[in-house]
């Protein structure tokens, strides 16, 4: 680049018939919306750090057999409601490594409850990469390798055991395979009803649209609770757990897509009128192009918002259900199922560690609900 006498500059460099004049001289300036929507939604702590939690807690799943010391239904007869247990490193200012004191349990006959005694002399340190319960790896691999697991003649109960004996950490990890999935299911089939049934009633309009408005008043005046209650309760009894799971998701699904339906067509009423839908139809596009490739697209921030903020609701409806005893029923483990274990106020306030489900599923509806508040802002355009 040389400078005119007349304060003008100039390039040097040779002309090039085949560059591109039409780009842009900083292409580091010209970020396409994705990187816009990132940098933004980077400024949200909240929900970037429940994003990562989230993420972190979905690519555990399929290995929460090879975490969890125990199997979800694997009993220990002779430590009924045994308290959390904590693992040491240093024993008499020593370091040993990962380890625990054994205990004994006998049953108190004049306050009718579990007491436990600690040996404090027995260091046991815990096994690492040990055999253990058959489990499935990534949900087909069968394997029986767990990350720890407690030595010879202990336990490593860390969030203690249950009436019947069962690890609450590791049947907390099981649960958490059923109901963060069932959520996703959920939210699947509720946004495939109301995308295509709002998409249809928003463009098209007259007949068609009043006949899926009135459907969607009939779903939506119909109360949810009872409703929940009525189809879990047509259910076979006699059903397996899997389809049981598959069945309350598809149920949670269909009674939750008349919302995101009228959404969507109530924006699909405003965006038909434009120029751009317009053009697109006076050059032969069909309607499903139209609504795929010009309606749907300028909608999708919506859609991607809604869907983080509904996922927390099918978390808790199945949880309800399933602590109502018409959801998943043993021997499957849900969050739900686990809290339908510790209905006993009595038994909870004896053994407050049995309640420790509720948990889990106050952190993960938080952290959807963050991470959906971020993200409506981050995709909102109007935001500065």
């Amino acid at each position: 680049m040389s400078t005119l006498p007349d304060g003008h500059y100039i390039d040097d460099a040779p002309y090039d018939p085949d560059e591109n004049l039409s780009a842009l001289d900083r292409k580091d300036m010209d970020a396409p919306a994705w990187l816009l929507v990132w940098r933004r939604f980077r400024r949200h702590r909240l929900g970037l750090i429940a994003g990562l939690f989230l993420l972190v807690s979905y690519l555990l799943l399929p290995v929460a057999g090879f975490i969890a010391p125990y199997t979800a239904n694997e009993r220990s007869a002779e430590y009924l409601y045994h308290p959390p247990q904590a693992i040491h490193l240093f024993h008499e200012g020593t370091l040993i490594g990962p380890f625990v004191y054994p205990t004994t349990g006998q049953a108190d006959l004049v306050n009718f409850r579990w007491q436990y005694e600690t040996d404090t002399d027995r260091p046991m340190r815990l096994q690492m990469f040990c055999e253990g319960g058959a489990y499935k790896l990534l949900g087909f691999i069968p394997s029986d390798t767990h990350l720890f697991c407690a030595p010879e003649g202990a336990t490593v109960f860390l969030w203690g055991s249950d009436r019947l004996g069962r690890d609450v950490f590791s049947r907390i990890l099981y649960g958490a395979q059923l109901s963060l999935t069932v959520g996703l299911i959920g939210i699947t089939v509720s946004f495939v009803l109301g995308i295509f049934f709002g998409s249809i009633a928003g463009y098209f309009g007259g007949k068609t649209d009043w006949i899926i408005n009135r459907a969607i008043e009939i779903l939506r005046s119909l109360p949810e609770l009872p409703l929940w209650l009525a189809l879990s309760a047509a259910v076979p009894s006699n059903w397996g757990p899997v389809a049981v799971f598959f069945i309350i998701s598809i149920i949670l699904g269909i009674l939750d897509w008349p919302g995101l339906a009228r959404a969507v067509r109530s924006k699909f009423l405003s965006l038909r009128e434009e120029e751009y839908v317009r053009a697109a139809e006076m050059m032969g596009a069909k309607p499903g192009r139209v609504i795929r490739r010009h309606l749907l697209p300028n909608f999708m921030s919506h859609l991607i918002a809604s869907a983080t903020l509904s996922i927390p609701a099918m978390i808790l409806g199945e949880t309800a259900l399933s602590f109502l005893g018409l959801g998943l029923r043993a021997p499957a483990v849900s969050w739900g199922v686990m809290l339908n274990d510790a209905q006993n106020l009595a038994s909870i306030e004896i053994y407050p560690w049995t309640a420790i489900p509720m948990l889990p599923i106050i952190i993960v509806v938080l952290a959807f609900n963050f991470l959906g508040d971020g993200l409506r802002d981050s995709l909102d355009p109007y935001k500065s």
